[in-house]
C-alpha cells in the first residue's frame, strides 16, 4: 500500500518535532522537505497545500519510537495518516469528510472500501495495543536540536 494509516500511541501524542521545535526551526525543516518533494505530495503526487509528516519506526519489543525522517503530504494523505484524529468525531464535530478521505485512500491504493475498512480496523488494533504501553522516543539526528530549540 502506498498510503497507510499511522496511529501514534496515546502516550506519545503531541511529542513531535513540530511541537518541540521553535516555529522557525520547524518551518525550515518542513519547507526543505517540500522543496525535496518538488512541492508535490510524495504519496499521491497532488500539487496541493502540503503538510510535513514525521515518519516513525516502532520497535514493539523495546517500546521505542524512532524518528526516521519526513515526507511532504497533501491534506488528504496527511489526514489519512492521522485517521484517529481527522476521520472521527471530536465533541460531535467531524474534522474531515470521512467518505471523501476513504475515496482518496481507495484511489491512491487502487483498492475497495472494504479494503480500507479492514486496514483501518487493523491500524486501530495496533494502536490500542501500543497505547497500553509506556514508550520511549528517539529523535535520531534531530535529538541534539531539541534542547537548543526554543
Amino acid at each position: 500500500m502506498k498510503l497507510e494509516i499511522e496511529l501514534v500511541p496515546q502516550g506519545l501524542w503531541r511529542s513531535s518535532l513540530a511541537n518541540l521545535f521553535s516555529r522557525s526551526e520547524w518551518d525550515r525543516i518542513r519547507k526543505e522537505q517540500y522543496k525535496k518533494a518538488n512541492y508535490k505530495c510524495e504519496i499521491c503526487g497532488t500539487e496541493d497545500v502540503l503538510n510535513c509528516h514525521e515518519k516513525w519506526y516502532y520497535d514493539d519489543e523495546k517500546r521505542l519510537q524512532t524518528l526516521t525522517g519526513f515526507i511532504a503530504l497533501c491534506r488528504n494523505c496527511h489526514a489519512i495518516k492521522h485517521a484517529g484524529f481527522s476521520m472521527h468525531t471530536e465533541k460531535g464535530k467531524q474534522i474531515f469528510n470521512r467518505e471523501e478521505l476513504i475515496k482518496h485512500f481507495c484511489k491512491v491504493n487502487n483498492c475497495s472500501k472494504e479494503d480500507f475498512l479492514k486496514h483501518e480496523d487493523e491500524a486501530f488494533e495496533v494502536w490500542s495495543k501500543r497505547s497500553k504501553q509506556k514508550w520511549s522516543q528517539d529523535f535520531g539526528v534531530w535529538n541534539k536540536f531539541i534542547k537548543n530549540s526554543s
